[in-house]
């Protein structure tokens, strides 16, 4: 039977939704993160300013170690320590943010991973996801392997898309 999670936070109050995958599991064939939301919690990302009102949506453990800042984004917190986002207004203005997950692809990627399926949805997040693996190639074609500090904002933009940068 699907377990419902109903959430209440700054963005959603009362939206409903029914895990029928296994966390972490049953993934679509093209969608193969190297992160998962706890791994990057505790790295470092978003400037610690994402989910820090989600505890109770999201595994206690998700939490533990995570750099979050509650009050406001502190880019230092980020793993490369630099910004790699852009506003959330910005992701509205360009089409990118879907109704039920108004915090964007992170949200998605949390709760899509904890088993909920939208598949029209979950369609268009994992192509969005796999755009993102242009990025992986210039950083193989400018960078030595290893040299973390090379073009540290894509990286960090990476690791915000749950590809382990730190591997190139």
């Amino acid at each position: 039977m699907a377990r419902e999670i109903i959430v209440h936070d700054r963005m959603q109050e009362g939206y409903r939704y029914r895990l029928v995958a296994p966390v972490g599991k049953d993934f679509d064939a093209e969608f193969r993160p190297d992160l998962t939301p706890k791994e990057m919690l505790d790295l470092g990302v978003f400037g610690g300013k994402y989910l820090t009102d989600c505890e109770q949506e999201f595994p206690t453990e998700w939490f533990t170690s995570a750099k979050l800042s509650p009050q406001k984004k502190d880019v230092s917190l980020n793993f490369f320590g630099v910004d790699a986002s852009q506003s959330l207004s910005i992701w509205r203005e360009k089409g990118w943010i879907f109704s039920d997950d108004p915090r964007g692809w992170f949200q998605w990627y949390c709760r899509y991973f904890l088993g909920r399926r939208i598949p029209e949805e979950d369609a268009r997040q994992i192509r969005r996801w796999r755009m993102m693996r242009r990025h992986i190639a210039q950083i193989v074609h400018n960078c030595q392997s290893g040299d973390l500090l090379c073009r540290r904002r894509q990286r960090q933009a990476l690791l915000h898309w749950a590809y382990d940068s730190r591997k190139f």
